[in-house]
């Protein structure tokens, strides 16, 4: 069974390389692994093989692999603070996620988990914390029975006794009373203002409003904050759309990475609130077919060190029917892939984008513009006439958290922006959705109607309500998404505008396939989208009905 239309060679599905995300696989220039400069993550995998116990019966010993992470996951710098405030581990189901935090949460229970000094080498120097409180959170009874289960094999007599360990089925004690690891489901009002230590996240993909997922992440951010503790979720890949706290969690790993992206492209200072967020994960390629030659050869690269992951069955699972195609590339390739209402995945987009592109002064254009108030986002692209290729222009949205509050565009800032693309490029058509902002079209249209090549419709050369005519706007999205399944379209790989692209949602009407947000009330947006379509919706009215003529500036007219 496959799911792509062309069958691949060999060498082609060996070329496609997942993505690594997370420090975990990366390798220094001579090949060798990158792992960090101080970290606490020696003595605890010696403490480990001293007191733990693997599935055999012998000292526990942690795959190459989990190694690695954990040496990053209890990196600390200079001053012996801890690296990562928080993070997550995704991977493939089978990976062993489990087994390794029931590990990490003896750790925190009693372990060498906190920094004490600085040995005569230089090394730090791990000692117990000395009132412990982990805690295992999960939205059902069966997630955390999942951890809670392991430790009992894990702790050695020698382990028990040292530590004055008491056990129970969701609550064990050490050190006389003073230490404690529980399990904790579905209660946020039982988490807050809990002193814990760390805190497992187990499942997080299930994590949704409706089993007060929601809240139960914000009560444990809260409680991580407030007391200076770390917390660490464990996920599958999430289902794009559902708004889980898996999704939650790696869009603003996502928005950190633009962020930092757009800091170093710009050279502004990076804030702190970019650091501190561990996220380490392994996903196929978006290309990657279904077909057992393809799996053979891809799944021993997504499994990692999961040697005892068997590659026939995980094939066998994928080629049973009874399980949908996106479930099973979620659940055994790690991709975060949408389900039938959403219209695009990262396969559809990803292989579209080129990191070389770039937007240079001169080049013609047609640009889209999508604008907002409060909520919504205010978007700017440009795509250029020559090879399609888009481009954020500008991107204004309402910061997540208190800076959010009573937040408003700077529309003066957008205007000066529109102004600095008629000035840097060669504009020769811009479509502009009228609402909120008519004024402003109005003062865009005075200064550059006349030099445009298209009219956006009778009444303006650049306003074109989205409102007014449902069949128009159904057929300008039906171009705009067949150019991208055609892979007519490029794109230099911009976070926010892909962010907005798995954003959208089918909306089908008597017309066609129109788009959407998941629902009214999302915070995911969609509005660069939105101008993406208005810029190619401009792009095609140029090249069936446009006019060549002199472009205004404002100021003057060149050719």
């Amino acid at each position: 069974m496959a799911d792509e239309p062309k069958a691949m060679t060999a060498e082609e599905i060996e070329a496609l390389e997942p993505t690594y995300i997370g420090p975990t696989w990366q390798r220094n220039p001579d090949g060798s692994w990158h792992l960090p400069e101080r970290t606490l993550g020696w003595q605890i995998a010696g403490w480990c093989a001293e007191w733990l116990l693997s599935k055999e019966g012998g000292p526990w010993r942690f795959t190459n692999e989990q190694l690695r992470f954990l040496l990053w996951w209890y990196a600390v710098d200079e001053h012996g603070v801890f690296i990562y405030r928080k993070g997550v581990l995704q991977r493939m189901k089978g990976w062993g996620k489990d087994p390794l935090l029931a590990v990490l949460c003896l750790v925190e229970l009693v372990g060498p988990s906190r920094f004490s000094h600085w040995d005569a080498a230089g090394n730090p120097v791990g000692v117990p914390h000395p009132q412990a409180w982990v805690q295992v959170t999960a939205v059902n009874q069966s997630q955390t029975t999942n951890t809670m289960a392991l430790i009992p094999s894990l702790m050695s007599d020698a382990f028990r006794k040292a530590y004055g360990i008491k056990e129970g089925a969701i609550l064990i004690r050490a050190n006389g009373g003073k230490c404690r690891l529980e399990a904790v489901t579905s209660s946020y009002r039982a988490l807050e203002g809990k002193r814990t230590s760390f805190t497992l996240l187990n499942e997080s993909h299930h994590w949704i409003l409706g089993n007060h997922g929601h809240q139960m992440y914000e009560t444990i951010d809260g409680n991580a904050t407030k007391l200076d503790s770390r917390y660490l979720a464990i996920t599958n890949a999430y289902l794009p759309g559902e708004d889980s706290v898996g999704e939650r969690m790696r869009e603003a790993y996502d928005k950190m990475v633009e962020r930092q992206e757009r800091a170093r492209a710009t050279g502004e200072e990076l804030q702190a609130v970019d650091i501190g967020y561990l996220y380490d994960s392994i996903e196929a390629h978006p290309k990657t077919p279904l077909t057992e030659e393809a799996l053979t050869i891809v799944l021993p690269k997504i499994r990692g060190d999961a040697v005892w992951l068997n590659v026939k069955t995980i094939i066998q699972s994928i080629h049973d029917t009874t399980m949908s195609i996106a479930r099973s590339r979620r659940m055994w390739l790690n991709q975060v892939v949408a389900d039938e209402d959403a219209i695009y995945g990262p396969g559809d987009w990803e292989p579209l984008g080129d990191e070389e592109l770039m937007l240079r002064p001169g080049d013609e254009i047609v640009v889209g513009f999508d604008g907002g108030k409060s909520d919504d986002s205010t978007a700017l692209v440009g795509l250029r006439l020559s090879d399609l290729s888009a481009f954020v222009l500008g991107l204004w949205e309402k910061p997540d958290g208190p800076a959010g509050d009573g937040w408003e565009v700077n529309r003066l800032q957008v205007d000066s922006a529109v102004h600095e693309v008629f000035r840097t490029f060669k504009v020769k058509a811009m479509y502009a959705d009228v609402a909120l902002w008519e004024s402003f079209i109005l003062e865009w249209e005075a200064a550059y109607g006349e030099g445009l090549g298209v009219k956006a419709s009778e009444r303006s050369s650049i306003g074109w309500d989205m409102r007014q005519s449902l069949q128009r706007v159904t057929r300008a999205h039906e171009r705009l998404m067949t150019a991208i399944f055609d892979g007519r379209i490029k794109h230099d790989g911009d976070r926010s505008l892909k962010r907005h692209v798995l954003n959208v949602f089918r909306r089908e009407n008597n017309y066609g396939v129109s788009f959407g947000k998941q629902s009214r009330e999302s915070k995911r947006k969609v509005d660069l989208y939105a101008a993406l379509m208005l810029c190619h919706e401009a792009m095609h009215d140029l090249r069936t009905r446009g006019k060549k003529q002199k472009v205004k500036t404002g100021r003057g007219y060149f050719l």
